[in-house]
């Protein structure tokens, strides 16, 4: 069965991929939920309407096609559902899609798609309140170096540096904020989250991850800004999802950003 899967038409299984994605964002839906209104994760307690709390069937919580279906609303009370139920469905399909024509049949696919869900959720949550469980950053630090240990197509050396270069240099960042305004500037979760992505991506990630992560969150919060005419030094805004978007885009741009680097140390000789 599994050795049948390998030789399909790339298309078909990228096509897989994407509606596998679906169903594992319509989970991370059900984590984000309950996670922020602190229930018990059952994994058996089916979906249910957040206004009436009326149980899903399931022939109505198909990813991304029941939410159309019903025009966004609940099938039982009518009242509206959140556009953000599929648009996490869409990211996770299309991260897994893409995930897969990038890296093909590798180990590193696995921990890939896994890190990608981990994010999602985890991002998810800290554009909502601020807060990035340790649940997430502390377990993804765990898996992160587990991968790499387990994983031939990874360095564990790399991986442990990734955490030490990634928390200890976000902390460093951090302190040093703090020095200067006399306020915090980035959170625990920022540090051990940049501390997983150098668990799971090397620490030769990190400058890539660190400046576009930066350079996203200044443009968004300009816009934020300008839009609702707050001072930018005292407008708070959550760093996970940049960061998250960053550690991904960098997954899909490995190779490119490793030749531009490359290419830009050696131009002086």
């Amino acid at each position: 069965m599994i050795e049948s899967l390998l030789f399909l038409p790339a298309g078909v299984l990228t096509a897989l991929f994407f509606v596998l994605g679906s169903f594992f964002g319509s989970f991370a839906n059900v984590l984000i939920y309950r996670i922020q209104k602190e229930e018990k994760l059952n994994l058996f307690k089916r979906s249910y309407c957040p206004h009436c709390h009326y149980k899903i069937p399931f022939y109505l919580n198909v990813p991304l096609f029941s939410w159309f279906f019903l025009r966004g609303s609940c099938a039982n009370c009518s009242k509206k559902i959140s556009f953000r139920y599929p648009l996490v469905e869409f990211m996770l399909a299309l991260a897994f899609s893409l995930l897969f024509l990038s890296l093909g049949w590798k180990w590193f696919l696995l921990e890939a798609l896994i890190f990608s869900f981990l994010l999602i959720v985890s991002s998810m949550i800290d554009w909502d309140q601020m807060i990035l469980p340790d649940s997430f950053t502390l377990s993804g630090i765990v898996l992160g170096l587990a991968g790499a240990f387990l994983n031939p197509e990874r360095a564990f050396i790399d991986s442990f540096f990734g955490v030490l270069v990634g928390g200890g240099g976000l902390l460093l960042v951090s302190y040093l904020y703090y020095l200067i305004r006399k306020r915090e500037g980035l959170g625990g979760g920022d540090i051990k989250m940049m501390a997983w992505i150098g668990a799971v991506l090397g620490w030769e990630s990190l400058f890539f991850v660190l400046m576009s992560s930066c350079l996203l969150g200044t443009l968004i919060g300009l816009i934020i800004i300008l839009q609702s005419n707050k001072k930018i030094l005292e407008t708070a805004f959550p760093f996970g999802p940049y960061l998250a978007l960053s550690a991904f885009s960098y997954i899909l741009l490995r190779e490119s950003f490793s030749e531009f680097l490359s290419a830009f140390l050696l131009f002086p000789l």
